[in-house]
């Protein structure tokens, strides 16, 4: 009986066959993954703003008005404290008992009345937070 050895493993050539297979599949399948994830960023935030309307409209319709600027989107989730003081709120007004932060962990901007839309403005300024920009850097508001 004649005993043959066998090597177990790969050769060096196959691990770089495999190496450069992974490497064109990551090029190819990365940037759209990737930029995906600053798609889903610009929904959230617009869900995000359509949330806290609703939560302000039920707010007015209890208390008669909307949290002025100073009283901001924590009257959602704390009756405010610093006039007009609401006798019919009735909160909170968010399912969370929080206020999130947008997408990109800057706070949401708030503004009643406002210069846009009579009752109040809401805004993010997107990915870079500062006013203006494009694409996912763009702010996203409720006018």
């Amino acid at each position: 009986m004649k005993k043959t050895l066998h090597s177990a493993g790969f050769t060096l050539i196959e691990m770089l066959v495999v190496i450069v297979i992974i490497g064109v599949l990551a090029a190819i399948v990365g940037p759209r993954f990737f930029g995906k994830t600053d798609e889903a960023k610009v929904a959230a935030a617009k869900a995000q703003i359509e949330d806290f309307s609703m939560a302000l409209n039920s707010y007015q319709l209890d208390t008669g008005d909307f949290p002025t600027t100073q009283q901001g989107l924590a009257a959602l989730v704390k009756k405010p404290t610093t006039p007009p003081v609401p006798d019919n709120w009735r909160g909170p007004y968010m399912s969370k008992n929080t206020i999130p932060q947008d997408p990109w962990n800057h706070p949401y901007l708030y503004t009643s009345p406002g210069k846009h839309n009579p009752d109040f403005d809401l805004m993010s300024y997107g990915k870079d937070g500062k006013e203006g920009g494009t694409g996912d850097a763009a702010d996203i508001t409720n006018y």
